[in-house]
């Protein structure tokens, strides 16, 4: 029995992953809210853990979701600050627009390199799986051809 390797091991579902990734997100800024009172380098180091988590746990047909996962989720968690509290990645008289987008400039060294890690991994789970399914049909015993008659 051939042992699998951590580019191997991803079998959630794209959907799980997805809801997954928003539950840790707002955990996590919610623990630094409270912790700090503003988001601070605890949330950057936890969303780029969090997409390279999320990108290692999806199964294969599923990448494309957590492809587009980590700017989205990154979007909605200040969505939802900018509407409810916008003092915290902005100034408090800005708008929920401004908010958003003081947040991603704050935070956009998290955001790239989380995405670059999510997008990496990705491509490695794939050329490995791609290799190991070439590998497998070139063991595989040729097709024969049985006609009857």
């Amino acid at each position: 029995m051939s042992q699998r390797t951590l580019w191997e091991e991803g079998h959630e579902s794209g959907r799980q992953v997805a809801v997954l990734g928003v539950a840790l997100a707002l955990t996590v800024t919610a623990l630094d809210l409270v912790l700090f009172g503003r988001l601070t380098v605890l949330f950057d180091i936890c969303f780029v853990l969090l997409c390279l988590g999320l990108a290692l746990l999806v199964r294969p047909s599923d990448f494309f979701t957590v492809g587009v996962l980590p700017p989205l989720l990154m979007v909605g968690v200040f969505v939802l600050i900018g509407a409810t509290r916008p003092d915290v990645i902005a100034d408090a008289t800005d708008g929920l627009v401004q908010a958003v987008v003081s947040g991603l400039s704050h935070h956009a060294s998290a955001l790239i390199v989380g995405y670059l890690l999510s997008l990496g991994v990705l491509a490695v789970r794939h050329r490995v799986l791609s290799r190991q399914a070439a590998s497998n049909r070139l063991g595989s015993p040729a097709p024969t051809r049985i006609t009857s008659g």
